[in-house]
């Protein structure tokens, strides 16, 4: 066997290794995963609803300023 082959081979085998290792440590960390009860999925929903909810405002408002300022700025009177 060449020394090329050789080191062909070692490659090979390091990218299987590191594969391996990668779904490994991957089920690792799904093991750690952690389900929310249902109080506090209801609470971690609720709390992104209401911050949507408020972003919706908060953009509609910026909206409808923006466009009475250039409806202002740009009306023939």
């Amino acid at each position: 066997m060449s020394t090329s082959e050789n080191s062909s081979r070692k490659s090979n085998d390091g990218v299987i290794a590191r594969i391996v290792k990668f779904w490994q440590e991957v089920i690792a960390e799904l093991k750690k995963v952690i389900t929310p009860t249902k109080q506090e999925l209801v609470s971690y929903s609720t709390t992104v609803l209401l911050f949507v909810l408020v972003m919706i405002v908060i953009v509609f408002a910026l909206d409808m300023g923006f466009g009475w300022l250039a409806r202002f700025a740009f009306a023939g009177n």
